[in-house]
């Protein structure tokens, strides 16, 4: 059941994206000459006097005073020439109507098909492009150009109407104006010649425009006016979320193909209409494909249905009744609607079947059955054209495989019989069924059971030459045969329209499920575009493209492109709709355009388009072509919009990253060298001040400060430079050996200098031999982080180093480590902080190095213990007699032994 929530906000968003763009007022009339124009002129003359800017896009007068008096006064714009077959033609010049963009366009004759070579086929296309423009749209249609109506109009007038306009196109309508006018007065108006010229008004009067016609298009142009008024009444309640409204299931119309495709699609549209609620058309295909004929058919069919607002949907199985079933369970359908199929024997049996089927298995659903006389009749030709269809039947690549399997048959059982000695020979007959079965259809798989049952009975039961029975049992076997030999055969043709079945399902998953395993291991844009190139011409057989960016199209990788081309791939890019070659949009095109929509408001411009160019002889798409293209630029389009999102969310990384480290960088440099520059400073101005006036000490202290700050300024900018050598790779080590001891004294009286209250345990391991390693960068690392530790160790505390050697890891390489523990008696460090401290600028935030540290020592450590195959941690050190745990920062360095010297 639908969320009355989420139907809320489906109708709010609705109601704002219609306000979004333009709205569309139709002025619907029941017959030509109602005054439909003369109305419309009319309301926009009554805009143009409040100020309203209104244009006459086009409009026809026909020759009507009356009517040409209205558009008087209004600003029209000038018609735009196609020269065609040696004539001009005149048309609605859209582009100049989307460069004037004025508040309303008044657009007459909304059904009218434009001349060829102009943008899109229909004008009602135009309109639309001028709605999502922005542009409010004044426009006329009779009820008689409503594509759902289409077969109700033939039925009642006997007219079938080719421009027809689609339903969809009703939604976005802001009024609907009903213009009417009694059948006798428009009667009169006809015979006064205000409608048509004398001649015309006289046929007309005897075919389309008789009072029954009349009274008929009249009742049905106020019922699709009420039931628009209904359906803005229900979908205005439901964005205010009041109660009382309920939202029906989907309507679930089957098609096969046979000739009632286009006018079951019609019914089910009337039908969900009038229940408010979204419908699907769906074919079953069992195995196989079908013939031309029918896939025409249900391609106009699907093509139809999109036009009018439903989903097409191709569904592959074994069996009719499940396939169906199951789609309507997933898609929430209630109403299932079935056409009537051919008044054969074998078909009426079919029929009942599937019917009775659907009526015991769907019990929740509500079934509608639906004839048209068409059916009836080409049902009627249908039978007397069964001979002729059986014999054509027979000249089929089929039925010559059921003779030449019936025939091999034969030979191989005579052969059998003679040389081996076997008796059975019905099953050699049997296998040849069941191979043509496996092999064709099941009409051929009858026609090789017939035709081996002949044979069988002909050849090899007794009397044998004739086809008489000399047995009662010879009797049993032929007919316990040919009942075998159907089964087995239907078995067979069953079990290949199943894996056809499944063959046709899985292929499109599969070029699916590729393109997602190469789309997924796609790192940036341009990836995207190769796996999705690719795949699209691997999948489809067609010429493609992939074009990422705006209109019009530039670039260097673009294939050769014409003009057309190119118009229809901005087109489509600018508007989010398919374009080109099997569209109504700029069909002269070459290639097939579709816009690569991602996420967005409708509004929002495509992030891209692809093209597809398939061979000239290929003039139709199949619904599985054009399901799977579509599958896949969808695909395609999610994809750049994930890498597009990636690259964004790096990008912030990195930007908050670096602003990061360059706020710390700057708080570190601030603090770090204006304190020693300003002691230097201080101690320097006082001794050009006064240094006259000083005694002997304090001149010595003053110049003690100046140079331990500076060797304190010295050792920051050595940070910095050691960093930035360690962040581009440019640290070179020169390894020498030095003992361990060495090490560690030079590192330990280094630091005396600058921290002379500074106490130290220091416990060597005996027998601790020397290392091969850089001298100056392990004793700057231990300088480091014996540094950090002083600073966090209380007064009179010694910090502790320890060193020796110890196993590593079991199973390791080397087996044997130098390990070196440098304790403090600090606070000590969180858990989930002692990875960071190795982080640069770290201690500006927080952590185990006081607010005087430059944040750099232990992530310079970290690198050039690093460097030398080692590592560096931070641990929780043993807790003393009060309670203090502190720190312990561990390096580890592997024992490596020089390269020994080549031989000279």
């Amino acid at each position: 059941m639908t969320d009355p929530r989420s139907a809320q906000a489906d109708a709010l968003m609705g109601e704002l994206q219609r306000q979004g763009a333009g709205r569309l007022t139709i002025f619907l009339g029941a017959a030509p000459g109602v005054g439909k124009t003369y109305t419309m002129l009319g309301r926009a003359r009554e805009l143009q006097r409040r100020g309203i800017d209104v244009v006459v896009a086009i409009v026809e007068t026909h020759g009507r005073a009356e009517t040409s008096a209205l558009v008087e006064g209004l600003d029209v714009l000038p018609r735009k020439r196609l020269d065609y077959q040696g004539r001009t033609l005149e048309e609605m010049d859209l582009d100049a109507v989307l460069a004037r963009k004025p508040k309303v366009a008044l657009v007459d004759e909304l059904a009218h098909r434009n001349a060829p070579g102009s943008r899109h086929e229909r004008r009602w296309q135009d309109v639309l492009e001028l709605l999502d423009a922005g542009i409010d749209v004044y426009t006329t249609i009779n009820i008689q150009h409503l594509e759902s109506l289409n077969d109700v109009i033939h039925r009642i007038t006997g007219v079938r109407v080719s421009e027809t306009v689609p339903d969809a196109l009703f939604d976005r309508l802001r009024d609907i104006v009903l213009v009417d006018l009694p059948p006798r007065e428009l009667i009169e108006r006809l015979q006064q010649g205000k409608v048509y010229v004398p001649e015309q008004a006289a046929h007309a009067l005897q075919a389309f425009f008789s009072p029954s016609n009349l009274t008929a298009l009249r009742e049905l142009a106020m019922q699709t006016a009420a039931d628009r008024v209904d359906s803005d009444l229900r979908e205005a309640q439901t964005a205010r979320g009041l109660p009382g409204v309920p939202l029906r299931r989907a309507v679930m119309v089957a098609i096969d193909g046979l000739g009632q495709s286009e006018y079951l699609v019609r019914v089910a549209r009337r039908i969900a209409e009038r229940r408010d609620s979204p419908w699907i058309v769906v074919t079953v295909h069992t195995g196989g494909a079908p013939d031309e004929a029918r896939q025409s058919e249900l391609d106009r069919a699907f093509a139809l249905a999109r036009r009018l607002g439903g989903e097409a949907v191709v569904l592959h199985g074994n069996s009719i009744v499940d396939a169906l079933l199951d789609h309507g369970e997933r898609a929430g359908v209630s109403t299932i609607v079935l056409g009537r199929t051919r008044e054969r024997p074998l078909a009426r049996m079919i029929n009942r079947t599937l019917t009775q089927q659907l009526i015991q298995r769907g019990a929740h659903y509500e079934l509608t059955i639906v004839s048209t006389p068409e059916a009836r009749a080409k049902a009627r030709r249908s039978m007397r054209d069964n001979g002729s269809r059986l014999r054509g039947l027979l000249n089929r690549s089929d039925a010559a495989l059921a003779v030449v399997a019936a025939t091999l048959a034969t030979a191989l059982a005579w052969a059998a019989e003679r040389w081996i000695g076997l008796d059975d020979l019905s099953l050699i007959f049997i296998v040849a069924v069941v191979v043509v079965a496996a092999r064709t259809r099941m009409t051929a798989a009858v026609i090789a059971s017939v035709l081996c049952f002949l044979a069988y009975n002909f050849f090899f039961i007794e009397p044998r030459f004739t086809f008489e029975i000399g047995a009662s049992q010879g009797v049993a076997t032929v007919v316990l045969f040919l009942a075998a030999a159907l089964v087995a055969g239907r078995l067979a043709s069953k079990l290949r329209m199943q894996v056809l079945a499944l063959r046709a399902s899985n292929a499109h998953a599969t070029e699916l499920q590729s393109l997602g395993r190469e789309l997924s291991t796609a790192a940036d844009v341009g990836q995207v575009v190769r796996a999705g190139r690719n795949a699209l011409k691997r999948s489809l057989g067609a010429e493609a493209f992939v074009y990422i960016g705006a209109a019009p199209l530039r670039g260097e990788q673009l294939p050769e492109m014409n003009d057309k081309d190119r118009a229809a791939a901005d087109w489509s890019l600018k508007h989010r709709q398919s374009a080109g070659r099997y569209t109504d949009t700029l069909a002269g095109s070459d290639w097939w355009l579709l816009p690569l929509k991602g996420a967005g408001s409708n509004d929002a411009p495509a992030a891209g388009v692809v093209g597809l160019r398939f061979p000239t002889s290929l003039t139709r798409l199949g619904a599985e072509q054009r399901r799977l293209a579509e599958a896949m630029t969808d695909d395609v389009a999610q994809a750049i919009l994930r890498t597009r999102l990636v690259a964004d969310l790096e990008d912030s990384r990195v930007s908050g990253e670096t602003e990061r480290l360059r706020s710390a960088l700057l708080s570190s440099v601030s603090h770090d060298l204006r304190s020693p520059l300003a002691s230097i400073i201080g101690a320097a101005s006082s001794l050009d001040n006064y240094a006259e006036a000083m005694p002997r000490e304090d001149r010595h202290a003053l110049l003690e400060t100046i140079r331990i700050e500076g060797e304190r300024l010295d050792r920051y900018i050595q940070n910095l430079l050691d960093m930035t050598r360690l962040g581009h790779g440019g640290l070179a080590l020169n390894r020498d050996w030095i003992g361990v001891d060495e090490l560690i004294g030079s590192a330990v009286t280094r630091l005396q200098r600058y921290e002379p209250g500074a106490r130290f345990e220091v416990r060597l391991q005996p027998g601790l031999g020397p290392i091969w390693v850089h001298p100056a960068l392990i004793e700057q690392a231990l300088f480091n982080v014996i540094e950090n530790a002083v600073k966090f160790s209380p007064p009179d505390t010694p910090v502790s180093i320890d060193a020796r050697r110890v196993d590593n890891e079991p199973g390791a390489q080397p087996e044997q480590v130098l390990r070196i523990d440098v304790s403090d008696r600090g606070p000590g460090i969180p858990e989930d902080e002692r990875a960071r401290i190795f982080d640069m600028f770290y201690s500006v935030e927080r952590g185990d190095r006081g607010r005087q540290g430059t944040g750099l020592g232990l992530a310079i450590c970290q690198g050039m213990i690093g460097a030398h195959g080692g590592n560096v941690v931070a641990l929780p050190g043993q807790p003393d007699a009060q309670g203090r745990r502190g720190t312990t920062i561990r390096i580890t360095l592997p024992p490596i032994e020089p390269e020994p010297a080549a031989a000279p």
